[in-house]
């Protein structure tokens, strides 16, 4: 039953991160915050972080075929992140779990409220030197541009701060790339996606070196294997939404499981 359960709760998360372009972690967290409150954050950012990496994988191949990953910007985007998923993956270690999850709270509260509270932008209307224009499979043409050093640093500090919370990067990469930077809402997911595979799997092999499974290797592969079957599913469910509808469910997500974790880290921190 619990082995149902697991690949269920991965077919959900690949789902929603897909469609999103947050590889699902940041659903997965919480999760496994509630229902295992005994592990360590290593262990938890571990098994969430190699969930991510096998979602986006999937994901970002979807998205790929869809023609609708800015290939130019991604390897750029990936090499940024690396170092800062290296390291935060490291310090994920000595972080404490109450800490751990009311700073994650209050970081999926921040990106929520940002998403909720910015004008709609035009697509391309970032400004930059570095121009691109994408047709997808579809036809859909778009066009913008943007600054490419600002890109770089953003992606580096996102690399680090999602490797310790273990969500990806996804759920701070996309608003990201769309609030700063510029880009068009489908674009700016596909793109994350890609990056977040990248970067979710070295992440991955530094917690598997360290030993952080904690034993908890068949579940994680069971919800790995929901995840990409979910991966799919998300991205063409992402043809069929306007850019502005993907923003909208996303920060709304966002907010629910950040009350609830800002919740348990504040009773859990003055217990």
């Amino acid at each position: 039953m619990i082995y149902a359960v697991a690949v269920l709760i991965g077919l959900f998360v690949g789902v929603l991160g897909t469609l999103v372009g947050a590889g699902g972690g940041f659903l997965l967290v919480p999760i496994l915050a509630l229902a295992e409150p005994s592990w360590a954050t290593r262990t938890v950012t571990a098994f969430s972080l190699a969930v991510v990496a096998a979602n986006a994988t999937a994901g970002g191949l979807s998205y790929a075929r869809q023609q609708r990953v800015d290939l130019r910007s991604f390897p750029i985007f990936a090499a940024a992140a690396i170092p800062g998923a290296i390291v935060g993956a490291w310090l994920s270690a000595y972080v404490p779990r109450a800490a751990f999850d009311f700073a994650f709270g209050v970081v999926l509260l921040g990106v929520a409220i940002v998403l909720f509270a910015r004008p709609a932008r035009r697509a391309g209307s970032g400004r930059g030197s570095a121009r691109r224009v994408l047709v997808d499979r579809l036809g859909n043409r778009y066009e913008w541009s943007f600054d490419l050093k600002l890109g770089v640093a953003g992606s580096a500090g996102v690399g680090a701060l999602s490797s310790v919370l273990g969500i990806g990067g996804g759920i701070v990469h996309v608003p990201f790339m769309v609030t700063v930077l510029g880009f068009p809402e489908h674009v700016a997911t596909a793109t994350s996606h890609a990056v977040l595979a990248v970067t979710a799997l070295v992440a991955t092999i530094v917690h598997l070196a360290h030993g952080d499974f904690a034993g908890e290797g068949w579940l994680t592969i069971l919800v790995a294997v929901g995840a990409v079957i979910g991966a799919p599913l998300g991205a063409r469910l992402s043809t069929h939404l306007p850019g502005r509808a993907i923003t909208r469910i996303l920060a709304l997500a966002l907010a629910s499981v950040a009350v609830r974790l800002l919740i348990l880290g504040w009773s859990n921190l003055y217990a």
